[in-house]
């Protein structure tokens, strides 16, 4: 760690920095900032910079309100677009006034979790695929307006969109993000890019430095970028789907060349473990009231707690590999949106597969029919059941979860809860244009 606070304060010097900013998360997952100058970086990187957390959503009481951010200078990196490279970022990690990992600290939380597994030999890795929409602009007061009618894997004529987002990759690879795949997806105007898997504390800073790139890149050209799950009425939602796997001694914890389908016990335990806990860690993976809209019927998210493999009507999903890439054995949760704080995300994810390994679940039938074409009834008979269907049942079935909480923590789990039930209050009280007009003309 000394070596890279040397290389920071030297790379800081050699490309002629100005201004340093220091990143962390809120519970919700939302970005925030504090500015240095390069003055002050080494006291920084040192002895980390003091702030008010009590102005932090989930952070602290009033009468507790001191926390210290300590840069993580492994994260340091210049932001491309800002003062032509004079700007640089680094992730920062929270501690209390007595110097102790905050509780409220996402970023520690899934530390705490990926050290938790790590104790059993096990590393854990994440791919997300990235789903977003590009509008004219964020205004909320007319519905989103569209910048292309394109549809899925659609190659269009050079236009706004489709420079944007060549313009976003270019900038990512800069960054040290590398991107795997880049397409238009099946709405108008939503776009995906995939992002290489890497390790989860890793991938859960470049998600968030993700959203940040495209927005950035989109006000820039004048429009809007937007990671709202479900921002279109009768068109598919966004989703987060993540890629996810184990690595065990430099090995895929999840292949064995000799096992069903090429996933060893380890990896269908995995599986299991997210299957029996999905319903619980929903609340986290798909925080909003809108994220809801998405997980519905008539549309490809989904919606029953099923596995199956290279079936994308399941909630997990076991892809194809190549038999001569074992290192890319992996297990699919399709569930996630991008508006969820991943740092959180991750942390429950892994903890429900941990579980299933702990505890020798077993993985049930595979549910080879498409889900799409089934009815309620049909799943039920199956033995099949579903997410929950709006953020105040995932609330209900998050609460009583042991996992949830002993994933979160205390602080988290109780905070989350508290903010996302006055949420869901806001949203039951509010009247809309759908009821006025399906209601008032006629009662």
């Amino acid at each position: 760690m000394e070596r890279q606070q040397e290389y920071v304060l030297r790379a800081v010097e050699e490309r002629s920095v100005k201004l340093i900013r220091l990143w962390f998360t809120d519970v919700l997952g939302k970005l925030k900032s504090v500015a240095i100058s390069p003055v002050e970086l080494e006291t920084a990187l040192e002895e980390g910079m003091h702030f008010d957390g009590s102005a932090i959503d989930g952070f602290s009481r009033v009468q507790e309100s001191d926390v210290l951010a300590k840069p993580d200078p492994t994260t340091f990196e210049l932001l491309p677009w800002a003062d032509e490279g004079g700007t640089a970022r680094m992730f920062c990690d929270i501690f209390d006034h007595a110097g102790n990992p905050f509780d409220g600290d996402p970023r520690h939380v899934l530390r705490r979790n990926l050290d938790d597994a790590n104790r059993d030999g096990y590393s854990f890795f994440v791919a997300p695929e990235m789903e977003f929409f590009y509008f004219a602009d964020g205004e909320p007061s007319h519905p989103p307006t569209l910048l292309d009618s394109g549809s899925y894997f659609d190659l269009t004529t050079s236009d706004v969109a489709s420079d944007l987002r060549r313009e976003t990759i270019s900038v990512l690879e800069t960054m040290g993000i590398p991107v795997e795949y880049s397409f238009h997806e099946d709405s108008p105007s939503q776009h995906e890019i995939d992002l290489r898997y890497t390790d989860a504390m890793s991938m859960a800073d470049q998600v968030m430095t993700f959203r940040l790139v495209v927005r950035e890149l989109a006000l820039e050209r004048g429009r809007f970028a937007s990671f709202m799950p479900k921002p279109l009425e009768g068109m598919q939602g966004s989703g987060m789907h993540l890629h996810l796997s184990l690595f065990k001694d430099g090995d895929n914890a999840f292949h064995d060349a000799d096992a069903d389908f090429s996933m060893s016990a380890v990896g269908r335990a995995f599986m299991a473990g997210l299957l029996v806990h999905a319903r619980e860690i929903t609340a986290i993976t798909n925080q909003l009231v809108n994220s809801y809209k998405r997980l519905v019927v008539g549309y490809e998210a989904p919606i029953w707690v099923s596995w199956a493999k290279n079936n994308r009507s399941a909630l997990v999903r076991v892809p194809v590999t190549r038999a001569d890439k074992p290192s890319s054995t992996r297990v699919e949760y399709r569930s996630p949106d991008p508006s969820c704080n991943p740092y959180l995300a991750f942390s429950v994810i892994l903890a429900a597969g941990m579980a299933g390994i702990r505890e020798g679940y077993d993985l049930p039938a595979e549910t080879t029919q498409n889900i799409f074409e089934l009815t309620a009834e049909e799943m039920e008979k199956l033995g099949v059941e579903p997410l929950p269907q709006s953020l105040s049942e995932a609330l209900d079935v998050m609460e009583r979860s042991d996992l949830v909480h002993n994933a979160l923590g205390e602080h988290i789990f109780e905070w989350f809860l508290r903010n996302k039930r006055s949420e869901w209050r806001d949203y039951k009280t509010h009247v809309s244009q759908w009821e006025l007009e399906r209601y008032l003309p006629s009662w």
